[in-house]
C-alpha cells in the first residue's frame, strides 16, 4: 500500500511540473495599396522576381532579434508566416505588378519565361537594440539580370534602421512594415528609371 500511495503522489507531481506548451504567434507584411501613376512608362518587358540570398538566420519562420552587435537570437514562439525571403520576394512581384509598367511580372518557376531576372540578397529583417533605443533594421541588394545579354544591368541596395516605438514584437514588424515599404518604393522606383533610361530594350 505505501509503494502503491508513494507512486500515486510521483505521478500527481510529474503531472503539476507538466505546462501546456505556448502556441507560436504568426506575423505578416504586406504590400499597401499601389495607385498607378497617370502618365507612367509602359515598358513591353518580362520581368521574373528570383530567389533571394539570405544568412540562414534568415530563412527560416522565427523572428530575429539582435543581442550584441555579433550575436543574434531566434524567438521560438513569434513567427512569420512564411520564410523573410519568401515575404520580399512576394511583396516585390506585388508592388511590380500593382505599377503596372511591366508586360509581366511573376516569380521564377522551371517554366517561366523572362527578358530579366531581379534577385539579389536580403541581409537583415530584424530587431537591433542600439543602446538609445530599439530599431528595425531592413538590409537588401537587388540586381536585374538581362537574360538575352547574359549580363547585370541594374544595382541597387537599400539599408535603414526604423525606431521602434514599444518594446514588443508586435512594434517591431510595424517597424519593420515601414522601412520594407520605404525600401521597396526606392528600389522598384529606380528600376523604373533604369528601363525609362533604357527603353530601347
Amino acid at each position: 500500500m505505501n509503494r502503491f500511495i508513494k507512486f500515486s503522489v510521483f505521478l500527481v507531481v510529474l503531472a503539476a511540473g507538466c505546462t501546456t506548451a505556448r502556441s507560436p504567434r504568426y506575423y505578416f507584411l504586406t504590400t499597401p495599396p499601389i495607385a498607378p501613376q497617370a502618365g507612367a512608362a509602359q515598358f513591353p518587358v518580362t520581368i521574373l522576381v528570383g530567389r533571394l540570398n539570405a544568412p540562414r538566420v534568415l530563412r527560416d519562420d522565427r523572428v530575429v532579434y539582435g543581442m550584441s552587435d555579433v550575436e543574434l537570437g531566434v524567438d521560438e514562439y513569434h513567427r512569420w508566416s512564411e520564410a523573410p525571403t519568401e515575404m520580399i520576394e512576394q511583396l516585390l512581384v506585388e508592388r511590380l505588378r500593382r505599377s503596372r509598367q511591366y508586360k509581366s511580372v511573376q516569380k521564377i518557376s522551371s517554366t517561366a519565361r523572362g527578358d530579366f531576372l531581379l534577385r539579389g540578397h536580403l541581409a537583415s529583417l530584424n530587431e537591433i537594440d542600439e543602446g538609445s533605443g530599439i530599431m528595425a533594421r531592413f538590409n537588401i541588394q537587388l540586381e536585374l539580370f538581362d537574360q538575352k545579354a547574359g549580363l547585370v544591368v541594374w544595382t541597387e541596395s537599400y539599408s535603414h534602421d526604423e525606431p521602434v516605438e514599444k518594446k514588443t514584437v508586435s512594434a517591431v514588424v510595424e517597424s519593420l512594415q515601414r522601412g520594407v515599404n520605404a525600401g521597396l518604393e526606392q528600389l522598384t522606383n529606380s528600376l523604373a528609371q533604369y528601363f525609362a533610361a533604357h527603353s530601347a530594350h
